[in-house]
């Protein structure tokens, strides 16, 4: 009996434990569903790449090619959908799931990144510039520098030339100095830099502007002319992410420059008498088409990117090569990044960002002078085209045989002078980060950098080809530079709300090295050209080889307070003292202070009824920042020149000097001025924000004045006056001030249809006020034939400003050009010269127009300028008819006959820098039109890509203006801030067509 029971008791068991797994297996699969669906637009359009993510995990998807997504749950598990340029949405998990997001018209809650933090827009109390970063994937571009041209209001963006990886010209509100740098400061990941030529621009998540002393004195002593924060890609939580960009392009030089043919150019030279040519000379050559060449542009970016709520990471690699429309001009670039984060403990994150990059160059040749001085430019004009490019007699050499013409060589020749020469650099920026976070509301980050730079610059020029090279029996020159720079910021943040108060607190240290070394080495007397480097030339320059070595550092304590109340009063207060080493010990800190605050007029309650206004405020700020750029390393000290001897030179009879054993001289190198202090620039900005109809509209509006005192600068002294011939002084002032606007625009919302609108305009007016020690700074001399500076600078004018005569035309009885008397002396003098053109723009201006259409998207962005005049020197040397160079077309408009009205004087005028070369250089510019496409399609979707997008873009691709050169866009002086606008044989610029893909999988 107790047998069988236990065999029932023992039958029920299992049946017990059965019918309970059952159940739990139920309940378990009862827990976990997949969820399903689409995410669409207000348009009812699939979006690409929304992230899905379950709430409070890390487990997530990202939406397909037709909007899908499929992602295995919990059961009642809430889904965060979110997107860039879109609002979040949260919702509850379903099997079936249709999804719809709504634009971001909140731009207000945007964070935007500043000196040493972050904070919301809304709350920003400076005048803060965004430039987007949505298409720089789109856009053929070299550099950062040029994402930002005609994007932010304030900021004057030129490039000088079109050479190939050339440098732009950055003016943030205005040029503040004279001898020091003019450019903004960069901070890429919060690491202060001196430019942003390694930075590859598929590289950037966001770029803010910090442009008045409110927003950049917390960076002190070099933030006078304002800050540029560049924040790189970072890798986020969900998929991985694979990204690839790929460019082809093509450049061509969009104006030609006619000249003469031979019979014209035989016709002019006997008018001008100099060179006696035969008759029935041919055309042999164009030397336009010799000279210039297709460019192509190649550039290439691959990326890689991932994370999850305790490791990120984005790793990427880019290649560009740019060739440019002269043959031997060129820019090579290799860039490397990997940026890490990952939070160890809860308290504890770490990061790293490394970037490297390797970039060589050849510029193309001298620039910028005469076609007798190895400039290309001009001798494309300048050259005879009966001329040949190869001599028939030397079959190795350039032809060179200009009937007696001795200033002249072919531009093929000049080209083949700096074939050989190379700029080479690479770069190592990398940085460490601690994040502590002590409390919830108090953080403390400390940053460890190291910024390397190697630079080697090469030449070699062969000793047969050239005239110039045959002369030096070849020449060769081997430059070397290295640059170490540290940086150990520590910065503490408190950041509390309570209610409706907002408070912040942030003080912080920042050290900074530089060591600085170089060596260079040049020689001459090759035998041939099958070894370029230094150690196959016979001759070792005795006098110019040598190595050097430089440092400097700064310490400096910072702080901020912010505090606002319900974000409608904000007040923020920032103070930051530096220490230079540059200068004297007792003139060695400088500290800068900056107030700003806000008032959010919209959140008042009068205003509740203006239901069309989202956001009105107003900004007002002042501050001050410094700058020592304007001075050596060791500006202070009492610094002494080395000559050497001629050790290898036998002494004349009762000369006892043992040159074989002499030892260098030292002579005094300049006059010791121990009381230099900082140059300092005080601004005030008044600023206006205005967003209306549900975000539809936003408007922004500055004023600022800024006031630059105690500019650093090299003072002429008057010849004996000392042993130096100048010194190193606090000399002047400058006023900048200006107006700027900026208006964004959703003009049209419906359907599969969008069209959007960026716009901004800048006034800026530059003063030099107060000169002490020298009244008048004169610059920049031209053509060999006038021989006079055609920039004068001086107090009560703005700088730049063109120094000549006034042109009155042609005289109808001489064809000499007629220059005006202002003395009434009754003869032209040097007395007679008066300022004869401004540079500097009236205004500037720049406009985004974006369409999209289902999945074609069309930008169109114009940039302009207004007001400016360009001094055309290269007309002195392609119009001045004074010598046996060939000329450009315009000249056979000449006066030839007495009684002939004409613009153009008769062959061999009197040549004076006047009015005659000063012209309109106003323009607006095409500057870019990209068409694209997001290609779609089930086949995509198995393969896993998220975005197949091919686009074309020109650039450069219509220009309006008056002005007769290659381009108005130019600077012979590349970023000077004394001397602007000038073109003499500069690097014209191109018109692109490029090829691309983006791909994401």
């Amino acid at each position: 009996m107790k047998k069988n029971r236990r065999k029932i008791l023992s039958g029920s068991r299992k049946i017990l434990f059965a019918i309970l797994a059952m159940f739990l297996s139920l309940s378990a699969s009862a827990q976990q569903i997949t969820a399903s669906g689409q995410v669409l637009d207000a348009q009812n359009e699939p979006l690409i790449g929304v992230s899905v993510q379950e709430k409070g995990t890390t487990n997530g998807a990202i939406t397909d090619l037709d909007g899908n997504f499929s992602l295995n749950v919990q059961q009642n598990a809430i889904l965060v959908f979110s997107y860039v340029g879109y609002k979040s949405q949260e919702m509850k998990a379903t099997r079936q799931m249709k999804v719809t997001l709504q634009e971001d018209n909140e731009v207000l809650d945007e964070v935007v990144v500043i000196g040493y933090g972050s904070v919301k827009r809304k709350d920003v109390t400076t005048a803060i510039s965004s430039v987007s970063t949505k298409d720089l994937d789109m856009r053929p571009i070299v550099s950062a520098g040029q994402a930002i041209q005609g994007k932010a209001a304030g900021v004057s963006v030129i490039q000088p030339n079109g050479t190939p990886g050339g440098e732009m010209s950055i003016r943030v509100r205005g040029t503040t100095s004279m001898n020091g740098s003019n450019d903004p400061l960069y901070v890429v990941d919060g690491v202060p830099v001196d430019n942003i030529k390694f930075l590859s621009p598929n590289d950037i998540e966001s770029m803010q502007i910090l442009k008045d002393a409110s927003s950049a004195s917390i960076y002190g002593s070099r933030a006078a002319n304002g800050v540029i924060l560049i924040t790189t890609k970072a890798g986020a939580t969900g998929n991985a992410k694979v990204s690839l960009t790929a460019q082809f392009g093509l450049n061509k030089v969009a104006d030609k420059v006619e000249s003469l043919n031979a019979s014209q150019y035989k016709e002019l030279q006997d008018e001008i008498g100099l060179v006696s040519l035969p008759d029935g000379l041919p055309d042999r050559t164009d030397w336009f088409d010799e000279t210039y060449q297709t460019g192509k542009t190649q550039n290439y970016q691959i990326a890689v990117s991932n994370g999850n709520e305790k490791m990120k990471y984005y790793l990427s690699a880019g290649y560009l090569n740019e060739q440019g429309v002269l043959d031997i001009s060129y820019y090579k670039r290799y860039n490397f990044r990997v940026n890490l984060e990952n939070q160890v403990r809860k308290w504890l994150t770490v990061s790293a960002n490394i970037s490297y990059s390797d970039y060589t160059s050849n510029g193309g040749g001298a620039m910028g002078t005469g076609a007798n001085r190895g400039g290309v430019i001009l001798a494309v004009i300048n050259t005879p085209t009966y001329a040949p490019v190869w001599d028939a007699l030397n079959p190795n050499q350039y032809y060179n045989n200009f009937y007696g013409v001795g200033n002249i060589t072919n531009p093929l020749e000049n080209m083949a002078r700096a074939k050989n020469n190379k700029d080479k650099e690479n770069r190592l920026l990398a940085s460490g980060n601690v994040l502590l976070t002590i409390l919830p509301e108090l953080k403390f980050k400390s940053t460890l950098t190291l910024d390397r730079r190697n630079a080697v610059n090469t030449t070699f020029l062969d000793p047969i080809s050239t005239t110039w090279g045959r002369n030096q029996y070849g020449e060769a020159s081997d430059n070397r530079n290295m640059n170490t720079v540290l940086t150990f910021d520590n910065v503490l943040t408190y950041n509390k709300n309570f209610k409706k108060h907002g408070l912040e607190v942030m003080v912080g240290s920042s050290w900074t090295d530089s060591d600085y070394s170089n060596s260079w080495i040049n020689g001459s007397h090759y035998r041939d050209d099958q070894i370029q480097t230094l150690n196959a030339a016979n001759k070792i320059s005795w006098d110019n080889t040598g190595t050097g070595a430089s440092q400097w550092g700064i310490m400096s304590f910072f702080g901020r307070v912010a505090y606002n109340f319900d974000s409608k009063y904000l007040l923020t207060a920032n103070i930051r003292a530096d220490g230079s080493s540059k200068l004297h010990p007792d003139h060695r800190w400088g500290v800068f202070p900056s107030f700003s605050a806000a008032w959010r007029i919209s959140s008042e309650k009068f205003m509740e009824d203006l239901t069309w206004i989202d956001d009105l405020k107003l900004r007002g700020g002042w501050g001050q920042t410094g700058n020592q750029s304007g001075i050596g390393d060791y500006a202070y000290l009492q610094r002494y020149n080395i000559g050497r001897i001629e050790w290898f030179k036998k002494g004349e009879e009762g000369d006892k000097t043992d040159y074989a054993n002499a030892v260098p001289t030292i002579s005094q190198a300049n006059l010791r001025t121990s009381d230099l202090t900082w140059e300092t620039t005080t601004q005030t900005n008044i600023g206006l924000d205005l967003t209306v109809l549900n975000g539809r509209l936003t408007f922004n509006a500055d004023y600022y004045y800024k006031k630059t005192k105690n500019m650093l600068m090299n003072v002429s002294l008057p010849a004996g006056a000392a042993a130096a011939t100048s010194i190193a002084r606090n000399e002047g002032e400058m006023v900048n001030k200006g107006f700027e606007f900026s208006i964004s625009s959703k003009n049209f919302r419906g359907g599969a249809f969008t069209w959007d609108t960026d716009f901004n305009i800048s006034f800026n007016r530059n003063k030099l006020t107060k000169l002490e020690l020298q009244k008048v700074y004169y610059d920049a001399k031209t053509a060999d034939v006038v021989n006079d500076y055609v920039v004068r600078n001086e107090p009560g004018r703005a700088l730049g400003g063109f120094y000549g005569y006034i042109s009155d035309g042609v005289d109808p009885e001489t064809g000499e050009l007629m220059y005006r008397d202002l003395n009434h002396d009754g003869k032209i003098s040097s007395s007679d010269r008066t300022y004869i053109g401004d540079p500097n723009p009236d205004f500037t201006y720049g406009m985004t127009n974006t369409f999209s259409w289902k999945g074609f998207n069309l930008s169109i962005f114009i940039q302009g300028s207004y007001g400016n005049d360009v001094y055309n020197a290269s007309r002195i040397e392609t119009e001045g008819m004074y010598d046996g160079k060939n000329q450009s077309t315009r000249v056979l408009g000449r006066w030839r006959i007495p009684g002939q009205i004409t613009d153009v004087p008769k062959a061999n005028f009197k040549l004076l820098n006047s009015t005659y070369f000063v012209e309109d250089g106003s323009y607006l510019r095409l500057k870019d039109v990209s068409l694209s496409y997001n290609v779609k399609g089930k086949l995509l979707k198995k393969w896993g890509i998220t975005r197949l997008q091919p686009y074309f873009t020109a650039t450069n691709l219509l220009t309006w203006t008056s002005y007769s050169g290659m381009d108005p866009e130019v600077n012979q002086w590349g970023n000077s801030g004394t001397v602007q606008g000038i073109d003499w044989g500069t690097y014209p610029h191109c018109r692109s067509y490029v090829f691309g893909i983006n791909v994401e999988f």
